[in-house]
């Protein structure tokens, strides 16, 4: 049957339509590249996706992913270190 999902692939699904719908609203001008939500979904979703490959086993993805996610929570640092700031210097 050609939409047996297993566990991995609904976990993978759920990651890859996060970062698909971060990637979408970002191009039409409803998130900021640079914010924490876009970071957030990233996140999210990249470590779903890095988990389902890891579930796989499908290394070079794991390692894909695994990256993806540990960039996009350095970028929410990040974010959430500018909007501290930016509330303290109005």
């Amino acid at each position: 049957m050609p939409f047996d999902m297993t566990g991995a692939d609904l976990i993978g699904a759920a990651g890859v339509t996060l970062l698909l719908v971060a990637f979408a609203l970002n191009l039409i001008g409803r998130l900021e590249r640079d914010g924490a939500v876009y970071a957030i979904l990233n996140a999210i979703g990249a470590g779903l996706a890095g988990y389902a490959s890891w579930l796989l086993p499908y290394w070079p993805f794991v390692i894909l992913e695994g990256t993806w996610c540990a960039v996009s929570l350095w970028a929410l640092v990040a974010a959430l270190k500018r909007q501290r700031l930016g509330a303290r210097n109005p």
